[in-house]
């Protein structure tokens, strides 16, 4: 009890003598202060863009593979686009023969793209992303149904012309009343609208949106469009189970049913890639961690000052409590008492001036960034605290030793 008494007389010594030099305090703790804003606010950025970034890479989905003629990654050295042109595009019999046939993946879809002109009386919508999809679609990728319903497999089996119309394409179509139940025309021919897609908003990139998705079934799509190699290329995408085990099974099924039924001898490389999403969001993750590590470089100079600052007004604090040092000693002050006292004041001066470069990096959330979203992590804020605690420490620690080890009696005589 007796040193839980000294240490909390020692926290109150050192917001004493916080309190009694206020000016000295404030422009103290401004170096910890702006060392902190600089690095929690890099931090904090670069984890908001790369956020935006991977959500806006959102549409091609979460433990999802690819068939692709064109590899997302190739490793180093060159990308020999040239051979990837000459594969063969996937096709709807691969399709069906992958979903009569894998075994490790949860669910299959193949679906195709094209950008139109949706048309309803007067008025008309460009550059809408028209996609033909069929039933299993919502199990791979993300298909928010906001208003009305998905499509039957009676809809899909039978090319039904029914539609699913996302936000921008609803509201600039129908601006007046629900669209469900409504007509619109897609090259010509007559779609009903059955459902409504929930809004995505602007992304920081030109990338697919749901909000300008009209999805149909794959069989409307191919009466409309031509698909094949010179035509409009199909993609079929499976979804693997969470664990990274499951997703590698997939990957392995899939290229020994793709390699037999496109009769590809062992000794044959691939004609097909089987992406996934990961690659692009690792690439960017890569990109991320090393504008991480130069922020932290250079905000870790602003905050390298702000210690040295620290450091230096608490060796004017020793001396100008010399006095006070030896009477306190006199009295039988143990040295660890006079430790804590000036150990205390810098941490708490850092703490300070840490919280405050916290408070500012939280206000700069609020600033409009466009359609970039600013948000602080609890991580960065433990990080920014831990920062400004041992910066505190480490500042306080050569003066309040250099206190404890004086010798009374010459302290007391010192003026």
């Amino acid at each position: 009890m007796v040193v839980v008494r000294q240490i909390l007389e020692s926290i109150r010594f050192a917001i004493q003598a916080l309190r009694s030099n206020l000016t000295r305090t404030v422009l103290s703790l401004l170096g910890v202060t702006i060392g902190i804003f600089a690095i929690i606010a890099v931090f904090t950025m670069v984890d908001s863009l790369e956020k935006n970034i991977k959500s806006s890479f959102s549409f091609l989905g979460t433990n999802v593979l690819r068939v692709d003629r064109f590899p997302f990654s190739n490793g180093p050295g060159e990308y020999p686009w040239w051979k990837y042109f000459r594969r063969p595009p996937g096709t709807y019999g691969e399709f069906v023969y992958l979903k009569e046939r894998l075994k490790n993946a949860e669910a299959i879809t193949i679906s195709a793209s094209a950008n139109t002109t949706l048309k309803r009386g007067s008025s008309s919508f460009e550059g809408a992303d028209l996609q033909g999809v069929v039933f299993d679609h919502q199990e791979v990728y993300d298909v928010p149904v906001m208003d009305g319903r998905y499509f039957t497999e009676l809809e899909i089996s039978a090319s039904r012309n029914v539609t699913i119309l996302g936000a921008k394409i609803a509201a600039a179509l129908f601006p007046q009343g629900t669209a469900i139940g409504k007509e619109l025309k897609i090259k010509g021919q007559k779609f009903v609208v059955i459902g409504l897609l929930e809004e995505e908003g602007e992304g920081l990139f030109d990338l697919p949106s749901k909000d300008n998705a009209c999805l149909i079934p794959f069989g409307a799509f191919g009466k409309m469009f031509y698909m094949g190699r010179w035509g409009i290329e199909p993609t079929i995408a499976a979804k693997g189970s969470d664990s990274d085990k499951g997703l590698v099974a997939l990957e392995n099924e899939m290229t020994g049913l793709l390699r037999g039924k496109r009769g590809l001898k062992p000794i044959e490389v691939d004609s097909f890639a089987l992406n996934k999403s990961e690659f692009i969001q690792n690439a960017i993750g890569a990109v991320f961690d090393v504008i991480s590590i130069a922020g932290a470089v250079i905000g870790g100079f602003s905050i390298l000052v702000g210690g040295f600052g620290i450091a230096n007004i608490m060796f004017v604090s020793v001396r100008e409590r010399t006095n006070i040092i030896g009477i306190q000693k006199s009295l039988g002050a143990k040295n660890y008492f006079i430790l804590l006292q000036f150990l205390f004041e810098s941490t708490f001066l850092s703490i300070i001036g840490g919280l405050t470069g916290l408070m500012m990096v939280f206000a700069f959330t609020f600033v409009p960034f466009g359609s970039l979203e600013i948000f602080m992590s609890a991580n960065n804020i433990i990080l920014g605290l831990g920062l400004s605690t041992v910066i505190g420490m480490l500042s306080g620690a050569i003066p309040a030793a250099m206190a404890a080890r004086m010798d009374p009696v010459e302290a007391i005589r010192t003026n």
